[in-house]
């Protein structure tokens, strides 16, 4: 058990996040890891966006990416999307999920139906950011010894 020193009548609660306005937005990738699916039965790899610059910075996007799959159409999709973040951030041949991070790119972010019927953002396409690129966050890269979609 944590002992927390806490007083929840001095701290208004949250209200959770509402979705996004469709549009594109400066981004950068914060985080990468290599997940198995639920059936166990291939790999994706997830990357969390972070949006930069004034509107919305801070806000977070995930994208999962089934590299490794029963599905042939699956695993072409996601190379395909991963060709685009890596075209997008001109890292055309990474070793490491962590050599795309902290590059500024373009999301571009729609609307989808979750499965409870609510509203929630996808990220629909990535592209190399023109002109100066905003500033991101530094953060510490660690690269591990394998990619984590060589696990």
């Amino acid at each position: 058990m944590a002992m927390l020193s806490f007083n929840a009548n001095e701290v208004e609660p949250s209200t959770g996040f509402d979705p996004i306005p469709v549009g594109p937005y400066p981004a950068i990738i914060i985080e990468s890891e290599m997940k198995q699916t639920k059936d166990g039965g291939g790999e994706y790899l997830q990357l969390t966006f972070e949006i930069v610059g004034d509107k919305f910075a801070g806000r977070r996007m995930w994208a999962r990416m089934n590299l490794k799959n029963k599905s042939e159409t699956a695993v072409k999709i996601a190379k395909a999307e991963l060709s685009a973040i890596c075209r997008a951030v001109g890292i055309m041949t990474p070793t490491d999920s962590a050599q795309l991070h902290n590059i500024p790119l373009m999301i571009e972010v729609a609307m989808e139906n979750g499965r409870d019927g609510e509203l929630r953002n996808k990220i629909k396409k990535y592209s190399e950011i023109a002109g100066p690129a905003p500033s991101a966050p530094v953060i510490a890269q660690t690269a591990s010894a394998k990619p984590p979609w060589k696990k």
